[in-house]
């Protein structure tokens, strides 16, 4: 199976690279050209526009950061949809949006099936980040084996929509999240409490999660890089609110979550790093939240594995 891959972002080139690493026949896409020479040096071919990638190759996954990016190179490979041609997207987007651009894909013969992932780009890089797949069974089988080497545990969601709409529900818990972890590190440094044994107390407590035991860490180092900017946060959670509102749901948490991102966002620009949040309360307080023997980086220590489909728990 030849397969393309357009948008070798921070999640899209961990992603192709899952890819190449597991011997798939990959031609990439970019437009910068400096990851597409780096995939180019280790195998991987050029794919050129994203016309003659859909032309070439029997699936085409995208990854992108925004709709309107995602719009643009469907419109360009439209015309080389049809019967045998599957378009992936991977990235991050508006539930109607995915289902638009997939009703144009099928008017042209075409399968479309969506794949946002969820897991952070350290679990990116090593095959073991979690994938949500919206489309038709037949569509979402047809692209398993290569789901199974791009992640480790993949989720059939249902029809083509309901995959985005669950990323999008998983990133506003995530922020909300990282937010009250902010609160949490600040309030017990103004308390007295060492950040060190703070961090350990959490762990070990019902109040750890899966923000708290990778973003702490590198908001206690001081890094603060999670390869994940505070405008994505902003298209993500606001696609989560737009959500609520389009189904009628009054949500109290949400918009509070939205003003303080914009808020960050306004303070230290949108390409800032999202663990940098915690910078409003240092500064209101006059606290530095820092504390030694914690990593620069997150490195996902998992051995890669063949991924593997999750079905959801049936009733009786």
């Amino acid at each position: 199976m030849k397969v393309g891959f357009i948008g070798l972002g921070n999640v899209g080139a961990k992603l192709a690279g899952s890819l190449l690493r597991n011997g798939i026949d990959l031609s990439i896409h970019d437009l910068d050209p400096a990851p597409v020479a780096d995939f180019v040096a280790r195998g991987a071919r050029a794919g050129g526009d994203p016309a003659a990638m859909m032309r070439d190759c029997e699936v085409v996954i995208t990854c992108l950061p925004s709709p309107a990016a995602c719009d643009a190179v469907v419109s360009q490979m439209l015309p080389e949809i049809g019967p045998g041609k599957t378009w992936v997207e991977m990235s991050t987007t508006d539930a109607n949006e995915v289902m638009r651009l997939g009703d144009l894909v099928a008017e042209r013969g075409g399968q479309a099936v969506e794949c946002p992932v969820s897991g952070g780009c350290h679990r990116a890089a090593t095959g073991n980040i979690s994938i949500f797949a919206g489309g038709d069974r037949a569509a979402v089988e047809h692209v398993l084996p290569l789901l199974t080497r791009l992640g480790r545990r993949i989720l059939h969601t249902g029809p083509l929509g309901t995959a985005s709409k669950l990323k999008v529900m998983t990133n506003y818990l995530a922020t909300a999240n990282l937010l009250t972890v902010c609160e949490a590190l600040v309030t017990m440094k103004a308390a007295g409490l060492d950040m060190a044994t703070t961090y350990e107390a959490i762990k070990i407590s019902s109040g750890t999660s899966f923000v708290h035991e990778t973003e702490s860490q590198l908001i206690l180092n001081g890094a603060r890089d999670v390869n994940f900017t505070l405008d994505l946060v902003l298209k993500d959670i606001g696609l989560f609110q737009k959500l609520a509102e389009d189904h009628g749901v009054p949500l109290e948490l949400s918009p509070e979550v939205i003003r303080i991102v914009q808020e960050g966002q306004a303070r230290m620009g949108a390409q800032a790093q999202s663990d940098r949040i915690i910078e409003r309360l240092e500064e209101a307080t006059g606290l530095s939240i820092l504390a030694e023997g914690f990593p620069a980086e997150l490195i996902d220590d998992e051995l890669e594995e063949p991924g593997y489909e999750v079905r959801p728990a049936q009733a009786g």
